[in-house]
């Protein structure tokens, strides 16, 4: 264990969005999460006001000691079908990556994932085909440290906020009995990060080169801006209703999930079923909707409370109505990952 039981858990996670927090009452067994809080990304005074009302007595170091999630904008999440039989080969999942999604190795950290449960693959097994390939640039992590230690933050661990999300949203499909495939959005400015999850895991992965940048000359157009700076400030500002420009808006990335979506259901002959957008700002969740509308499936409405409640974590008074907004589920996943849950509970009794 990182921390004892009785110590406070400190959670942060940072994405193209903005910067999440958490504070929680334990690190291990039932936890309430005690402090939600969230600055905007690059404002290092907001970010300090935050840390000092998370953690007021620091350690002698100065110091948060915190579980980090990430959005790296070249992080690797991807699922390959393998050759178990060449799994042996050294040099075979180099290969892939090189081939496969254009990856140099030696520049990369990556972990390889059974891509149904999350866990580590086996390689003295391999007999498993479906994998993950989850990594960072060596480069992007030592940013990322420096960055976190820059801000009085010490990473205990750095995830792939990603990987957590993903891990959290199978888990609550399986909660909710649920067997509908689900697609996952993850939005940035450059490129939108797709996946199809299931609660038999992850079934498809795939990024598309459209992200909200490239609706921007749609919106200049649309309303007769003089560049792209005033679109970008307009679109991203909670001034102007875009919800009826939103099919044009998201022409070019309807395309490409629709593509993606049809190789995944011409595969497995299952047709995806819902919709989330994770990460997405309160301000931008009419895109949510507006792609659902598009794509003819509603969106997955998450009951955040009941499938923390099931993972032993409790909403306090003062956080209860904040928690229950999409947007936290990111973090949410690092708390459940870092704690004993019911479900890890008894596999551990069956082993």
């Amino acid at each position: 264990m990182l921390f004892s039981a009785k110590q406070k858990g400190f959670f942060l996670e940072l994405s193209d969005y903005g910067c999440l927090f958490a504070r929680t009452s334990a690190t291990a067994g039932p936890v309430i999460v005690e402090m939600l809080a969230e600055c905007p990304l690059g404002d290092a005074t907001a970010f300090s006001e935050v840390m000092t009302r998370l953690q007021p007595k620091r350690t002698p170091s100065g110091y948060v000691h915190a579980v980090c999630g990430a959005y790296p904008a070249k992080r690797l999440v991807r699922r390959p079908t393998i050759d178990p039989k060449k799994v042996k080969d050294p040099a075979y999942f180099n290969e892939v990556l090189r081939q496969q999604f254009r990856i140099e190795p030696d520049k990369y950290t990556i972990a390889i994932l059974n891509s149904g449960d999350g866990s580590d693959y086996d390689l003295s097994k391999a007999t498993q085909k479906e994998v993950m390939f989850c990594g960072l640039a060596g480069q992007e992590i030592v940013a990322l440290q420096d960055h976190l230690l820059d801000s009085s933050v010490y990473p205990e661990r750095l995830e792939l906020g990603t990987v957590a999300t993903l891990g959290a949203l199978v888990d609550y499909l399986e909660f909710k009995k649920s067997r509908m495939p689900t697609l996952v959005l993850e939005i940035g400015a450059d490129a939108t990060h797709t996946y199809i999850i299931s609660p038999g895991g992850v079934e498809a992965a795939r990024p598309i080169p459209q992200g909200l940048d490239s609706m921007l000359p749609v919106v200049q157009k649309e309303l007769n801006l003089k560049d792209e700076e005033s679109a970008k400030k307009l679109f991203y500002s909670n001034t102007f209703d875009f919800t009826g420009m939103g099919p044009q808006l998201i022409k070019k990335l309807l395309k490409e999930l629709q593509s993606s979506i049809g190789f995944y259901e011409v595969q497995t002959g299952q047709s995806v079923g819902q919709v989330i957008c994770t990460l997405l700002p309160s301000k931008l969740t009419w895109l949510e909707g507006t792609l659902a509308t598009a794509l003819g499936v509603p969106v997955l409405t998450l009951d955040l409370p009941a499938w923390l409640a099931s993972r032993q974590i409790t909403l306090s008074d003062q956080v209860a109505a904040a928690g229950t907004h999409p947007r936290w589920l990111g973090i949410f996943a690092l708390i459940a990952s870092s704690h004993s849950t019911p479900h890890a509970v008894a596999a551990e009794k069956k082993d």
